[in-house]
């Protein structure tokens, strides 16, 4: 289910929304079968910086989930298609 903005404004709980967030993109990256480690290297990013995405740690810009989607090789848009309580 994709989500939209409107929807967003009504998220209360930003911690938990990061954690689904963070759950999404480990089975993306694993569907890729793609390590941690490979996707920073496909990616620019830091290893230590997608770790902390991928526990719900980091709130991350536009820019850097583009790059994870870059590396990802897939288009943004799979990034935020997730479904959210």
């Amino acid at each position: 289910m994709f989500f939209h903005y409107r929807d967003l404004v009504q998220v209360n709980n930003k911690e938990k929304l990061l954690l689904q967030f963070a759950s999404h993109l480990s089975k993306v990256r694993a569907q890729k079968q793609l390590s941690i480690r490979q996707l920073a290297a496909a990616s620019g990013l830091e290893y230590s910086q997608l770790q902390r995405i991928e526990k719900g740690k980091v709130n991350l810009s536009f820019t850097t989930l583009i790059t994870i989607a870059q590396g990802l090789e897939i288009h943004p848009k799979e990034l935020l298609d997730f479904e959210f309580d």
